[in-house]
């Protein structure tokens, strides 16, 4: 019982972090059609962007410290998302082909740029006292990360759930998604929301990299492009667009692989997400979050 208790809430975490890196990218390619190969370096720089400033930038007691380090990564994240819209993405909007190069080739850009900068070898990452150890969950040992990881990502499902339902921008951004001419056509500049969009994509993505660190203890320029393939394969099964759909698609295969490479073998977890992806497809290929 301790053990099912213990792969869940794991799993629970690792679902969290596919959550923060498909959010951003079920938005920006659901409303910009754009395949952004380039955010799972998001999610390397925030994780980097925390890392040093925990380390070189605040040196405060260990909540504001670590605190501070995020709010940090989020604002490397949405400046780096936001200029990577405006100078490489938005020239090449109705291209998709030369979108999926320059995005491939810079995210090989950035991972060469962070790993000239801090080497390829991983870096232990600083947390704080309280969430380094374990907790006791209905007498079963955890790890306290993976509960932070999963009460984050709560938070910012809730927070962009508040976004896209309860704000203008929100309005447009779910209109673009359906409908991205007749949003234009009525006089609203979606050219805005699009980099609004990749901003927050940026900042869930580096929030994602920070947590990242925090899930395994360390860091390294492959998490994020490693990360980046389980987000797209999230972003199918939720349905392109839909926040909650990534939530529900990332619950399933958190779990799902961290329950399979437990009880059958290390990897076979990442071929039964393979093949639940190919079932929904089959299925359902207009994602769990969407209707038909």
């Amino acid at each position: 019982m301790n053990a099912v208790l213990v792969l869940t809430i794991t799993g629970l975490g690792l679902s969290a972090l596919y959550f923060l890196v498909a959010a951003g990218l079920s938005l920006i390619f659901g409303l910009e059609d754009v395949l952004n190969f380039a955010h799972g370096a998001f999610l390397s720089v925030g994780a980097y962007a925390a890392w040093w400033a925990s380390q070189h930038l605040f040196r405060f007691a260990d909540p504001a410290r670590f605190t501070l380090a995020l709010v940090f990564a989020l604002v490397v994240g949405a400046v780096v998302a936001g200029l990577v819209e405006l100078l490489v993405v938005r020239p090449l909007y109705g291209h998709a082909l030369q979108q999926v190069l320059v995005t491939v080739g810079l995210a090989l850009a950035l991972s060469a740029l962070i790993q000239g900068g801090w080497g390829a070898d991983a870096r232990a990452f600083w947390v704080p006292r309280a969430l380094a150890g374990t907790g006791t969950v209905l007498g079963a040992r955890v790890a306290l990360s993976s509960l932070l990881t999963v009460a984050v990502a709560l938070a910012v499902l809730a927070a962009l759930e508040l976004f896209l339902h309860r704000t203008r921008y929100g309005a447009v951004i779910r209109a673009g998604v359906e409908n991205r001419e007749m949003v234009a056509a009525l006089g609203i500049d979606v050219r805005r929301a699009f980099t609004v969009v990749f901003c927050l994509g940026g900042m869930a993505a580096a929030l994602g990299g920070a947590l990242t660190g925090v899930y395994y203890g360390s860091i390294d320029p492959s998490q994020g492009p490693s990360l980046l393939i389980f987000a797209f394969i999230v972003v199918v099964i939720g349905g392109l667009g839909s926040i909650a759909g990534s939530a529900l698609a990332s619950l399933v295969v958190g779990l799902l692989q961290q329950f399979v490479n437990y009880y059958a073998a290390p990897g076979v977890g990442d071929l039964a997400v393979m093949l639940l992806l190919a079932l929904v497809l089959l299925v359902r290929p207009w994602g769990l979050g969407r209707g038909t």
